[in-house]
């Protein structure tokens, strides 16, 4: 196998969740904030899942020249998935601040317990952040492809697309760890189907939660959004719903869909906005 090694720096941003942000910052509109606002209630937990898998995964993996590319990936990869845990736990507190309420942690946190309980394999717990890293590899490249974040406020905006860019850099490194541990296409299928379902369930669930405590689950304006969010001309599934497919298909691998170039134009035209730590 042979593996590209990217530069996978660990990136801090120039903003301050500390300041908070707005009730509805994505241009006031309460669906597109409530939902981002689900997505990054499930990261914390979630992304620890991931780190711990990749750490499992180079346990696992032979110490050979041949995989030397790869560890230096997957650290790479542990570095940008701490700060991006950390950053979206600080997020969270001040939707905590705003009387939101984060169930979803807590359903994540049960399932990453039961895999303890379980002693999953490196090789399955891979097979889980392989497929949660396409969902968001999917909604990054869309994120920064097709504007959806236009209109937010501004340093929203900027740990949006930072992440989204991160994302899209990495996308690869799970799935290449899993495949160089003998992983094979059935295991990654299965776990994909019931992730895909879990993630489709759980995200509509804390969404709807979060505009129930936000007071505006039944007024028609949210749901003219989020009818335009998805079914739109640049919406959900017209620009997800293809990609996060592929999955499926023989001889998938993440970087066939080679967005990189939008992740390092918004990095590049966004130099400002970020240092790099290492």
């Amino acid at each position: 196998m042979s593996i590209a090694v990217p530069d996978l720096p660990v990136r801090k941003l120039t903003i301050d969740l500390a300041a908070g942000f707005a009730r509805h910052w994505h241009g006031g509109d309460a669906y597109r904030s409530m939902y981002f606002n689900a997505l990054s209630m499930s990261f914390p937990v979630g992304e620890q899942f991931f780190i711990d898998s990749v750490r499992a995964g180079l346990a696992a993996l032979p110490d050979t020249p041949a995989h030397a590319p790869l560890r230096t990936l997957a650290a790479q990869f542990i570095g940008q998935e701490a700060t991006h845990r950390h950053l979206h736990a600080l997020y969270n507190r001040h939707l905590e601040q705003q009387g939101l309420r984060n169930h979803w942690q807590h359903w994540a946190q049960r399932r990453v317990d039961y895999c303890r309980r379980r002693r999953f394999s490196a090789v399955n717990q891979l097979a889980i952040t392989a497929a949660y890293e396409h969902f968001t590899a999917v909604l990054a490249g869309a994120a920064l492809g097709h504007q959806w974040l236009e209109g937010a406020d501004e340093q929203m905006q900027t740990l949006w697309y930072w992440h989204s860019a991160e994302e899209t850099e990495h996308k690869a490194v799970a799935f290449d760890l899993y495949r160089a541990l003998g992983g094979g296409r059935l295991r990654r299928i299965a776990w994909y189907v019931y992730i895909f379902a879990v993630f489709a369930t759980e995200s509509t669930l804390q969404t709807l939660i979060n505009l129930r405590r936000d007071r505006n689950l039944w007024r028609l304006r949210t749901w003219g959004s989020a009818l335009r969010f998805w079914c739109g001309g640049n919406g959900m599934l017209r620009r997800c719903a293809l990609p996060l497919l592929d999955y499926l298909r023989p001889g998938f691998h993440p970087d066939d869909d080679d967005n990189r170039a939008s992740a390092a134009r918004w990095l590049e035209d966004n130099r400002h906005r970020w240092t790099r730590v290492k």
